[in-house]
């Protein structure tokens, strides 16, 4: 009998959504959503990961389906592991419970797997297709690909500026009386702030400069109201520790109220205030300076990888903006664009670039997509592929 493609790919999508249940559950591992069919059309199994949970999402499934699974086909968004790590090879299992034919939408990003699952099913007489919703199943999981691949976390760099590409008058805390930003000094509506919460919940770290620090005392927090497994780690590069120990980040850590989430990179401190901050609960560490004597961005990234930070959105001013985008560190931007226009020649843009302009020169963006968010819009674009670079 041929394959319904149209239930192939209706079946995938349930696979996709069942996997969007692990954002802010499933980091460091992928997300992972699996759907089993009878022979007659039936759902009879349905799993999606969380790594607190363990459980693959196809053992989920076919425990749910149980006797059932026997001859029926397993879709799911990613190719299903064959080697011994957390917990045994899902391959075994679904072998062993009589499975006939398999729908992925891609392979194990992770080159020392890739494709072994796949290998283990043909050989044992399992039929496997390949490759339906790939596009939307490589986008679930870039991050992940990212960080398996390179050991690094994937990076968006996210902002909110007017259409003149400003995200501050010259004048940062008189912005609510500037022209062109609405009242309240917010550049974007209540919706775009409220998807920033969305892709801040989505993040497993969230960097800034210290000098948005001293500009808008920020929190940096998730305020999506979704559980996550692990806090959002906020990350400050502060070279010279200037941090202040009044900052309401600091005070949500040193009043209890948060979890030891602040972590600090800096350069060339002072001892005092280092011992200040640690006293306080925040984590300080000492990385390289780069040429400019700013925090290595590389070395940023290299010690996150090693903390488990597999994806981190950078939300900083025009200074980390330039920094970042210099560094070649970027894979995606998330730019958000209010309908408004300042038309103030010293407003702060969205990259200070001087002495590094000539790195920022025409960056290529590709894969981009438009949204709309009330009066907003957003443009999502890719610097680099994950799966690729």
């Amino acid at each position: 009998m041929r394959p319904d493609h149209s239930a192939d790919h209706q079946f995938l999508l349930q696979a996709l959504d069942l996997a969007r249940q692990g954002i802010g559950l499933a980091s460091p591992n992928p997300y992972v959503g699996a759907v089993i069919v009878d022979g007659q059309g039936n759902v009879v199994g349905t799993g999606a990961y969380t790594y607190d949970g363990k459980k693959h999402a196809e053992i989920l499934a076919l425990e749910t389906a149980g006797k059932k699974a026997g001859g029926g086909t397993l879709y799911i968004n990613l190719e299903p592991h064959a080697h011994q790590g957390r917990t045994p090879p899902c391959t075994d299992a679904l072998i062993a419970a009589g499975v006939g034919r398999v729908v992925a939408s891609m392979a194990d990003p992770n080159p020392q797997v890739s494709g072994r699952g796949f290998e283990q099913f043909r050989s044992a007489g399992i039929q496997v297709d390949v490759g339906g919703l790939q596009t939307e199943a490589r986008r679930l999981n870039e991050a992940f690909a990212r960080y398996i691949r390179h050991g690094v976390p994937f990076v968006t760099l996210k902002a909110a500026m007017t259409l003149d590409g400003k995200i501050a008058p010259a004048t940062a805390p008189q912005a609510q009386h500037s022209p062109g930003v609405p009242p309240g000094g917010w550049i974007t509506g209540e919706a775009a702030r409220a998807h920033v919460h969305e892709q801040r919940h989505a993040s497993d770290a969230i960097l800034v400069g210290v000098g948005t620090i001293l500009a808008d005392d920020p929190l940096l927090t998730d305020r999506s109201g979704k559980p996550r497994r692990r806090p959002l780690l906020r990350v400050i590069l502060d070279s010279h520790l200037r941090l202040p120990l009044r900052s309401r980040l600091v005070q949500s850590v040193a009043d209890g109220k948060r979890e030891n989430d602040v972590l600090i990179f800096c350069s060339s401190p002072d001892s005092e205030t280092k011992n200040e901050l640690q006293a306080r609960g925040i984590r300080v560490e000492e990385l390289p300076a780069d040429a400019g004597g700013r925090v290595d961005m590389g070395a940023v990234l290299r010690r996150l990888g090693e903390l488990e930070i597999t994806s981190l959105m950078i939300e900083g001013g025009s200074t980390i903006n330039c920094s970042a985008l210099a560094s070649g560190l970027v894979d995606k931007v998330f730019l958000y664009y209010a309908p408004h226009i300042v038309g103030d020649a010293n407003a702060v843009p969205f990259a200070s670039a001087g002495s590094l302009g000539a790195k920022l020169a025409m960056l290529p963006v590709r894969d981009s997509r438009l949204y709309r968010f009330g009066d907003d819009i957003a443009i999502e674009g890719c610097l680099r592929n994950a799966y690729e670079e």
